[in-house]
């Protein structure tokens, strides 16, 4: 075979990211994986960054082990890993290869992403199926990369006709929105909307991933930069608010930004000049300006992490997009699209009233994100066959509380009232340490991401845990 024939193959082949810290386990898994994929690899968080930032294009496949230096014994490296992927590439297929395969683990590493978990030691027939069946969803996702349309925010509930009636007002705006809601939850789909909405629907929608870069090469993606600016500039390259123009501009995880860049974003907002690195004449854009956030800005700004005057020119108009388990109804409607997507490649699984009872009851931390991908492992695992509570059950994360309308929940309170001792006081601190030790465990006892989960501030949140004497790491 020709040289020539041999990159043509490389080239038709998927890019896989492998992630792992063992060098025979990386050698072993390029050897038998290399005939059908273009294998990257890492063994730490950092490596995997800057692979990343250099590979172009991005991979659309991920497998990944959770023991990662520096605390190679404990899964938390892991877990970040998983995040930091999905923060790159938001579609990204995580597969999960690892020894470390307690329950809570697997399905704390489905909850932030991953589509799939493989046990250490492997058989390597089952892997490859594993990765060949996430191949297949990618190509039945691909339609989803058309220019976006504000019908696919799908749900009935109240919380989604408040929001698409905030979409609607603010479209014919000129000004920024900034887009506020929890991982997963939709906030591009937003984004996308908004713009279809607008008077610049015809013109371009441009995204980027705000922590997906180095403060250096962010700042080069979005300015542009002259020939010359910099080590290996052989050419000047516009930027993203060049490039977009009339169009829109989505910066996602804004919270993100480098507060080194904030006041050349701010000049922007205020009055649309910036300059390409190594230019010293000011351009102009008329693009307008979408951003999305997980955090909470306003802690931010306190914290010194971001500039107060950005902050209030980005948030001249706020929308908050819902979690799943504020949408009523909709967890339902949503699973039966994604099962009717992804059955298209395989013959489909049928849900039993059981089964979705249990998924109504779910409170889905990881929301949009997370049912979908239980419907793609479901697919994968059950086809052509019967889902019911106990096959969802084993893909969901946390245990269900009965809400207020729930029979059985409204049995157990009875039940309770009637037992001797009972004490309104001690029973709803008791349900408060469970959810606040539930959202420690989601977010790795990170006490910023355990606020956002359970809907208050960190501060809140400390005099809480000090209250209920809940110790970090406990």
């Amino acid at each position: 075979m020709s040289s020539l024939q041999t990159a043509d193959r490389a080239a038709e082949r998927p890019l896989l990211l492998l992630v792992d810290d063992d060098p025979l386990i990386i050698e072993s898994l390029r050897f038998v994986l290399e005939d059908r994929y273009q294998v990257l690899t890492a063994a730490t968080r950092g490596e995997v960054r800057s692979l990343l930032r250099r590979s172009s294009p991005p991979p659309s496949l991920a497998l990944v082990d959770l023991g990662l230096p520096p605390a190679p014994h404990a899964p938390e490296e892991g877990f970040a890993l998983v995040e930091d992927l999905l923060a790159f590439n938001r579609r990204m297929k995580i597969l999960v290869l690892s020894g470390q395969n307690e329950r809570a683990n697997i399905r704390h590493a489905l909850t932030l992403g991953a589509v799939d978990f493989v046990p250490k030691p492997c058989d390597i027939g089952l892997l490859k199926s594993r990765l060949e069946y996430q191949q297949m969803m990618l190509a039945a996702e691909q339609p989803e990369e058309t220019q976006p349309s504000p019908a696919r925010l799908l749900g009935d509930s109240p919380a989604m006709g408040t929001l698409r009636a905030l979409i609607r007002q603010f479209a014919k705006t000129p000004f920024p929105v900034l887009i506020e809601g929890e991982s997963g939850s939709g906030k591009e789909l937003v984004a996308q909307a908004i713009h279809a909405e607008s008077d610049r629907s015809e013109e371009k929608f441009l995204a980027i991933n705000c922590a997906a870069f180095t403060p250096e090469l962010l700042e080069a993606q979005l300015f542009g930069h002259a020939r010359g600016a910099f080590t290996g500039a052989e050419s000047a390259k516009p930027g993203f608010f060049e490039q977009a123009h009339g169009g829109t501009l989505f910066l996602d995880e804004i919270g993100e930004f480098p507060l080194s860049l904030q006041p050349k974003l701010l000049r922007v907002l205020e009055n649309g000049e910036y300059y390409r690195i190594g230019e010293t004449e000011p351009r102009r854009t008329e693009a307008r300006i979408l951003a999305a956030t997980n955090r909470d800005l306003r802690e931010e700004v306190r914290a010194g992490r971001f500039r107060p005057d950005l902050y209030h020119r980005l948030g001249v108009l706020t929308v908050r997009v819902p979690p799943l388990r504020e949408r009523e109804g909709d967890a339902l409607s949503l699973f039966e699209m994604f099962r009717t997507l992804y059955a298209g490649r395989m013959p489909s699984f049928t849900l039993t009233k059981e089964g979705a009872e249990r998924l109504r009851r779910y409170g889905f931390p990881g929301n949009v994100r997370e049912l979908r991908n239980i419907v793609i492992r479901l697919s994968a695992k059950y086809a052509s066959r019967s889902v019911g509570a106990s096959e969802i059950e084993a893909e969901l994360e946390t245990e269900c509380i009965p809400n207020a309308g729930d029979q059985n929940g409204g049995m157990e309170a009875e039940q309770a009232l009637q037992r001797a001792g009972f004490i309104l006081e001690e029973t709803l601190a008791e349900w408060e340490r469970r959810y606040i030790q539930a959202a420690l465990r989601l977010s790795g006892g990170n006490i910023s991401k355990a606020a956002r989960l359970l809907g208050v501030n960190r501060t809140h949140l400390y005099s809480r845990l000090q209250r209920l004497g809940i110790h970090i790491g406990n």
